[in-house]
């Protein structure tokens, strides 16, 4: 993956990989062809591809290729071709005609309009998963071969037993930190399925969801999550967000989120998992699967009386105590209080104190994590240490 900081490769994937767009509409086909600089050739139908197939090809259908018969076309194109990616262009982007292109060989679902930056960047996606361009360096996730159990990536799952606690803005915090340290990639996983904020939080409009990746788990694998995630430019994290309606949670199962869970540990070097503050069948399997837990507490009396009934819970359900680790945030408030008169309460020593500060409100409403808007202040600073305990500032390769 490319340096933090590193300009633009300018032999990217885009740039060296032919590209057709198929649509019978020949306005469409026109604004496709112009935001990739007039550079791809253009049909009116995949029955006039075949003479061009003469190796490694991304094809863009267009919005009149979402029907069912030109998607049963493009499956037995994928099928046919292997040379050959497709990338499905949508007026409307449903679940359902998600699944159907996936399920028909199509590599990347986009909803219209798109624009040139959108386009190039589904093709440099796709176009890494072509022979001709294995070797192209570029800003998708670099799956490779899955990692020996022994070098598996880490999951870090935070969790709290009361909402606003602070426990999406540490988990997106931290996993910025871990990303801009790690020479591998990072990704951060929003399990609140019903309101999970991550993606705005991160000032991010996901195309693809958690459920996508659940509708394609017959045929999930490391290319395909890939292409289903996000990527947090500024920082080069990964983030699969939550679904965008709170009703989806419910088609979610424990063993269906493990299971996406156990393949980014195949190619990453951490994922952090953002949880919902209650304890259901997922959060409790998502606990299970991972290596460490932050538990988050306020500095507040209920507060705190929750998040010792949820070590309670943990230590009945045979959680190790060496993964537990308690975040107290806003720690330095007022509120008459003391940081040891709490860990005499939960009987679980304090590992980091996230302070008050007026600058963690500013960087969510500015959609900037707090670690990259304010570096300075004492809450980056303190999610900076939090951090140390998996990567030693310096102890990692910027990317």
């Amino acid at each position: 993956m490319p340096r933090q900081g590193s300009p633009p490769i300018a032999t990217s994937p885009s740039n060296i990989v032919p590209v057709v767009v198929v649509d019978t509409d020949p306005v469409v086909r026109d604004t496709l062809t112009g935001h990739l600089g007039g550079r791809a050739e253009a049909v009116g139908s995949l029955a006039a591809l075949p003479p061009m197939l003469q190796g490694p090809l991304v094809v863009i259908l267009g919005p009149s290729c979402g029907s069912a018969e030109a998607l049963a076309d493009a499956a037995t194109l994928a099928q046919d071709q292997p040379g050959v990616a497709t990338i499905l262009v949508t007026d409307e982007l449903s679940t359902d005609l998600l699944q159907t292109a996936l399920r028909s060989g199509v590599k990347d679902v986009l909803a219209a309009p798109v624009d040139a930056e959108q386009l190039t960047a589904a093709i440099d996606r796709v176009a890494v998963t072509l022979g001709a361009a294995a070797s192209v360096p570029s800003g998708g996730v670099d799956v490779g071969q899955s990692e020996p159990a022994s070098e598996r990536g880490r999951v870090v799952t935070v969790f709290s037993t009361k909402g606003g606690a602070g426990k999406s803005v540490i988990a997106a915090n931290l996993a910025v930190l871990l990303s801009r340290r790690s020479d591998k990639p990072v990704v951060l996983v929003d399990a609140d399925l019903q309101f999970g904020d991550i993606a705005v939080m991160l000032k991010l409009a996901p195309q693809h969801t958690i459920v996508d990746a659940v509708g394609s788990l017959d045929r999930l694998d490391a290319t395909l999550l890939q292409q289903l995630m996000m990527r947090h430019e500024p920082s080069g994290l990964w983030i699969l967000p939550a679904p965008l309606e709170p009703s989806f949670a419910d088609q979610i199962s424990a063993a269906e989120m493990t299971h996406i869970v156990e393949i980014l540990r195949g190619f990453c070097a951490y994922v952090v998992i953002d949880t919902p503050a209650y304890f259901n069948e997922v959060v409790l399997g998502l606990i299970e699967e991972s290596d460490d837990v932050l538990l988050v507490a306020g500095m507040d009396i209920p507060n705190i009386k929750n998040v010792k009934i949820g070590l309670q819970t943990l230590r009945l359900l045979n959680v190790p105590t060496s993964k537990l680790h308690l975040i107290l945030n806003r720690a330095n408030s007022k509120v008459k209080l003391d940081v040891s008169e709490v860990e005499r309460t939960l009987q679980i020593k304090a590992e980091s104190l996230i302070p008050s500060d007026v600058v963690v409100p500013q960087s969510v409403n500015k959609g900037t994590p707090v670690v990259l808007d304010a570096p300075k202040s004492g809450v980056a600073k303190a999610i900076e240490q939090l951090a140390s305990m998996f990567i030693p500032a310096g102890g990692g390769r910027r990317r």
